[in-house]
């Protein structure tokens, strides 16, 4: 018998692959200017302020402004945010699905910006086997801030040790394992899945 009500997935790099690398070696050939643009422009840094709730229509002209000779490459991030998605992390929908098909309540806590979440949350079908689904760039919160968790705890109606949360961010997994849940610090569905066993969530 298992002491978890209800399982919590991250999205980018648990569900899907998530690399803004991949969009942006389509459009830069050379690959040291690749690393620069990468560390210097439309940077993972800059990109989570999207996260936080910082619409598009600011972030965009002030980084315009700032190097105005990669304006169209910004625009392209703007623009072509499906292309930072490679594809599914292989394993990771056959897990969901076995798991909802055996009743266990589903639920997502993601890092992603609105805007970016509605052009993606389409193509993803696998998410509409979820309950419901935190976007930090709706609620202005983001992982590993203790208040999206809580503000999840509330959401989803179960007590925090009664729900197990999957991660591949060692941050966002201690921040929530801080708070009483239960953890997962994802690296591959493999692991997952054994994981997955061991608390008697899935048969083997």
């Amino acid at each position: 018998m298992s002491d978890i009500d209800a399982v919590v997935f991250d999205v980018g790099r648990v569900i899907v692959h998530w690399d803004i690398r991949h969009l942006f070696r389509q459009l830069i050939d050379d690959a040291d200017e690749l690393d620069w643009f990468l560390a210097n422009v439309v940077t993972e840094e800059w990109h989570f302020e999207h996260d936080a709730g910082r619409p598009l229509a600011e972030m965009v002209p002030e980084r315009k402004a700032r190097f105005p000779e990669h304006a169209a490459l910004i625009d392209a991030y703007a623009s072509r945010f499906l292309d930072t998605i490679p594809g599914p992390v292989e394993g990771t929908a056959e897990l969901i699905a076995a798991l909802d098909e055996a009743g266990m309540p589903l639920f997502a806590i993601t890092n992603f910006g609105s805007e970016f979440w509605q052009e993606f949350y389409p193509t993803a079908p696998v998410l509409e086997r979820f309950c419901d689904i935190v976007v930090s760039g709706d609620e202005r919160l983001v992982k590993p801030d203790p208040a999206i968790f809580r503000l999840a705890e509330r959401r989803f109606g179960h007590s925090a040790p009664r729900m197990l949360f999957i991660d591949d961010n060692a941050a966002n997994i201690a921040s929530a394992a801080a708070l009483g849940w239960q953890v997962h610090h994802f690296s591959d569905a493999r692991g997952l899945q054994e994981d997955l066993h061991s608390r008697h969530l899935l048969p083997r």
